[in-house]
């Protein structure tokens, strides 16, 4: 993974989460602001996934709740890295 994936994601993370209403006490908080829900797609290079697959596999990395978009999207990376998605 190169850097400027990472940085595309969490832009496109930052953007789709803001619209959240915070603090955010579990993924289903997410659903209403991002622009398709759960079927909202991420791409970055060569990687590409929907908030769906992402929310399956993070479910773990999460510490929910959330006071910021700044502090979810920290733990996004940091879960999608662990689960050697990017």
């Amino acid at each position: 993974m190169t850097d400027d994936v990472e940085a595309d994601l969490r832009a496109q993370f930052t953007e789709a989460f803001s619209a959240a209403d915070y603090p955010v006490t579990s993924q289903m908080d997410l659903v209403p602001a991002l622009p398709n829900g759960p079927g909202t797609r991420f791409e970055a290079g060569d990687t590409s996934f929907t908030a769906m697959e992402m929310a399956a596999k993070l479910g773990s990395h999460q510490e929910f709740p959330y006071e910021d978009v700044e502090s979810l999207v920290d733990d996004v990376i940091a879960g999608l890295k662990a689960e050697d998605m990017i």
